[in-house]
């Protein structure tokens, strides 16, 4: 258990929380406003408690929005990353793994997965790139290109909250 060092987040107005958290899930604030929503305690001062409550609100969403957070998410290695048009968020993550790395082979590895994996399943490919690096990148892709489309929808939700929760950390 740790508690955030930023702030406490029960002690907040739904505007300063909102400021706080509402970039935790991809350009979805909606999902920062719903946690304040539900009231929030002491307990969700704790790291794990929020992460807890805010991944149960976009777990149990209905579709379209759990789509709408999954679309908010930016291509690995794509054009916004190239043009510099991420969240600083993005940015560092993608950072942190290398991929801002790549050489002209691995970047065309990653543009022709892209392009496949969103032909195929209408959304970006979402991971958790904390911890992992290009190469390991390049084999999930590989590898979840073959699932089918309910897994990956329910993969990229718990891809999604894994960032969270990253990100959470970070604050």
């Amino acid at each position: 258990m740790a508690d955030f060092t930023c702030c406490r987040p029960s002690e907040l107005s739904r505007e300063a929380f909102v400021e706080t958290f509402g970039s935790i899930f991809e350009h979805s604030p909606w999902v920062a406003e719903a946690a304040f929503d539900q009231g929030l305690t002491a307990a969700d001062n704790d790291q794990d408690v929020l992460h807890q409550r805010m991944a149960a609100i976009l777990s149990n969403a209905d579709r379209q929005s759990q789509l709408g957070v999954i679309l908010a998410h930016p291509d690995l290695a794509g054009r916004a990353a190239v043009a510099g048009e991420l969240t600083a968020e993005s940015t560092a993550e993608q950072a942190s793994a290398g991929i801002d790395k790549c050489n002209a082979e691995e970047f065309a590895r990653f543009t022709e997965f892209n392009d496949r994996y969103k032909n195929k399943f209408r959304f970006p490919f979402i991971m958790a790139v904390k911890g992992a690096n290009r190469h390991l990148i390049l084999k999930a892709f590989e590898r979840r290109l073959e699932n089918d489309a309910e897994t990956e929808f329910n993969t990229a939700i718990e891809e999604i909250n894994k960032i969270a929760l990253f990100r959470l950390r970070e604050l």
